[in-house]
């Protein structure tokens, strides 16, 4: 029997970079096959390619024994390739099963949608498959896990029997991985082949049949998963000891950097989505924000940066009310930001480096003043960035865009951090990165906080929250509804009480 996926000899070549250099993989059918790697080391590339995203320079395709070539997803859905990205691209306005057959309505006479024939064509994908989902609920009400499992019913409804799933954990919580893995054994059991990226090693291991390990653009490894260990999987990735986010000793003091008091936070429609939270922070301290996407971290991360619509509480930083004061102002203040999406939020992806570099400091000396940006003075920043981060790049005048994702993070801590913040607001920063670039981040956030910095962390990696953090706060529909110490509590205590399971369970003893 033929493989399901050939790649021979891909290569894909962009100005300056080489990002696939004549790739070879195999994946078996009806077999779960990982794709690992640094980024920047290929992964996304080759996949794009055979989603039909973009065509390869060289080398060849082949699905089921059959040569192709794919000018667009189109042509790859047709020969039963569907890809899940990592951002959902879903409308919440509408219904499961609305969403689902959105670009492929059955069509009547008239041009009437055949709603009726739909739903039965859906009952008996997710019947064949194992995948359970009401076509009738609406999508905003449902939970990170469900919005995933409809990504993946959408595109079998569409015929695929190859799926291609992008990152399919980094928002998930680890009661919703183990059903997500249950739902790919399904999958598998039920003749479907799936390759994942996924920078979580030890996912990897468990869910995976064969790896396929990427470095530089290149196919460093292809085994099966039988024996194989993380520490393995990270020397053929980096070439280093698999990273872990432990702090040393405690470095809190007395001195409150940030103090929330009883703050509220409404929507555009007046709702509140923040209930009431204290929350303090002190110098030398890092204190973690745990919490399943959508329960009001980020409007918690929106207060304290000034963008929110605060209609209750108050806001202290250094002792100073900032609640009704500008962006701009808690900006120049010494207020840090990662932000959480690093591409609308934290970088113009088509400028260059430097000035990306002077983003939310344009302001400050050595980037400007008040009134005027310094060219020289950002560029020489810029080069300081570069060396101190190891922000790797052929120049500062080259896109953002043209990074990998782990340079583009290193550029936005270190912009940070070179600004001498009082207080990080850091949102998911090692969100899809690679264990090398991860490892960075962490050391210059020890190093930062050794030196006095109070950081906020919100992350959906609950080992590096546990990690991380000196004090961990859960939030859930918008309030904190737990304190805890990282050093009595594990990833999955954590998931329990971010899905409310634990304090279910306090509340029946």
């Amino acid at each position: 029997m033929a493989p399901a996926i050939e790649l021979s000899g891909i290569t894909k070549r962009f100005p300056g970079v080489v990002a696939n250099d004549n790739i070879n993989m195999t994946v078996e059918k009806g077999e779960i096959h990982a794709i690992c790697g640094e980024n920047g080391a290929g992964k996304s590339t080759l996949m794009k390619i055979l989603y039909g995203m973009q065509p390869p320079d060289e080398g060849t395709m082949k699905v089921d024994g059959e040569l192709v070539e794919f000018a667009s997803p189109t042509d790859a859905i047709e020969r039963g390739i569907g890809m899940v990205h990592q951002h959902f691209m879903l409308a919440d306005q509408l219904t499961v099963l609305e969403n689902i057959i959105l670009g492929a309505e059955p069509v009547g006479t008239g041009g009437a949608i055949k709603f009726g024939d739909a739903e039965k064509h859906l009952a008996r994908v997710a019947e064949d498959y194992g995948l359970t989902i009401d076509p009738n609920d609406m999508v905003e009400s449902l939970e990170v896990g469900e919005r995933q499992r409809v990504e993946i019913i959408k595109v079998l409804y569409r015929g695929a029997e190859i799926l291609i799933l992008d990152e399919p954990t980094a928002v998930l919580v680890p009661q919703e991985v183990e059903a997500l893995f249950d739902n790919m054994r399904e999958l598998k059991a039920s003749g479907a082949t799936i390759l994942f990226i996924d920078h979580k090693l030890d996912e990897v291991l468990e869910i995976s049949d064969s790896i396929t390990v990427l470095r530089h653009g290149k196919t460093v490894a292809s085994l099966p998963n039988d024996g194989v260990t993380a520490h393995d999987l990270a020397e053929l990735m980096v070439g280093s000891e698999l990273p872990t986010p432990e702090t040393a000793e405690s470095t809190v003091t007395d001195t409150v950097a940030l103090r929330l008091s009883d703050i509220t936070v409404a929507n555009d429609d007046g709702r509140p989505v923040v209930n009431g939270v204290d929350l303090t922070i002190h110098q030398g301290e890092i204190v973690g924000i745990a919490g399943v996407e959508g329960n009001g971290q980020s409007e918690v991360v929106d207060a304290i940066i000034g963008t929110a619509n605060v209609v209750g509480g108050s806001i202290e930083f250094l002792g100073r009310d900032i609640t009704k004061e500008s962006v701009r102002r808690r900006r120049e203040s010494g207020i840090g930001y990662v932000p959480e999406d690093r591409h609308h939020e934290g970088l113009l992806l088509s400028s260059p480096l430097w000035e990306n570099a002077a983003l939310g400091h344009q302001t400050k000396s050595p980037y400007g003043s008040r009134w005027w940006l310094d060219p020289a003075g950002a560029r020489a920043q810029t080069e300081t960035i570069r060396e101190q981060f190891d922000v790797r790049t052929p120049n500062i005048d080259v896109a953002a865009h043209a990074l990998s994702g782990g340079n583009q993070q290193k550029l936005i801590i270190g912009r940070e951090l070179t600004s001498n913040p009082e207080v990080l607001i850091a949102a998911h920063p090692t969100r899809g990165i690679d264990v090398g670039a991860q490892a960075a981040v962490w050391d210059d956030i020890r190093t930062a906080r050794a030196n006095g910095l109070a950081t906020l962390l919100i992350s959906a990696d609950l080992d590096e929250l546990i990690g991380l953090s000196d004090t961990i706060v859960v939030m859930l529909r918008g309030e904190f509804v737990a304190t805890l110490s990282p050093d009595e509590v594990t990833p999955r205590d954590l998931g329990a009480y971010m899905t409310g399971a634990a304090l279910q369970q306090q509340g029946a003893n």
